[in-house]
């Protein structure tokens, strides 16, 4: 079987997993995660766009709040809210071509917790945020100490497919003028880049899903290709 039928195969049942009544709560911290990385999209953007990211919260019901503060154009609003609906996709990306070699998986695990750990220090500010995301780091360097390289690097493909594959859970999210967290209803982020940038809701909804799509079939091909040029 070759690596893409493998990762084609994983994402396919993951998805399923994902729709099944229990299927949330089998995948609960991987669906942690997908939010960790949404969250920290909106916040890295918007460092990346010269604002100040001062915060990010993570709670128990899988939600999630990135704080940010500054002056940014409208185009930068509409592209700080991109950012978070695009960080999974492109984080599981990252993780794909991470795996692609499994002499480097522990290594790539041992990266991860780090960047985990940074995180914590500089933005994850409340307690269960802080919990999840330190043991997290701490289940990865154990994984990256004990488990063999095999084992190492089908744990990164695991959280790669996962973070891949978060946009298809959150197409009913993509498609919705609202979010709603624990002090009411917020504009969603396609919402928010309707606000600044025009059209609807629903058509910015549909490209991010359109890119998210493209960009998972993308790595999926470099990766097959990395992992064939690595036997």
């Amino acid at each position: 079987m070759t690596t893409r039928t493998r990762l084609v195969l994983g994402g396919a049942a993951l998805a399923l997993i994902w729709q099944l009544p229990y299927g949330q709560m089998a995948l609960y911290p991987l669906s942690l995660l997908a939010t960790f990385t949404h969250e920290m999209g909106h916040g890295l953007s918007a460092l990346l766009l010269g604002q100040q990211f001062e915060q990010m919260l993570l709670y128990a019901d899988g939600s999630g709040l990135a704080m940010w503060r500054g002056q940014p154009s409208a185009l930068d609003r509409a592209l700080i809210a991109a950012g978070g609906l695009l960080g999974p996709t492109l984080a599981g990306t990252g993780l794909l071509l991470m795996a692609r070699s499994e002499r480097f998986a522990r290594a790539a695990l041992v990266l991860l917790a780090l960047l985990l750990l940074t995180c914590v220090a500089l933005w994850v500010r409340n307690g269960f945020g802080i919990g999840f995301v330190l043991g997290l780091a701490l289940a990865l360097l154990l994984a990256a100490r004990w488990l063999p390289r095999a084992w190492a690097s089908g744990l990164l493909h695991l959280m790669a497919l996962t973070l891949c594959l978060s946009w298809f859970s959150d197409l009913g999210y993509m498609f919705s003028e609202h979010a709603q967290l624990a002090d009411g209803r917020v504009p969603s982020d396609s919402a928010q880049i309707a606000q600044a940038l025009g059209l609807t809701y629903w058509f910015w909804g549909g490209l991010i899903a359109a890119i998210s799509l493209l960009t998972v079939v993308l790595g999926i091909s470099a990766a097959s290709r990395k992992a064939a040029g690595t036997m």
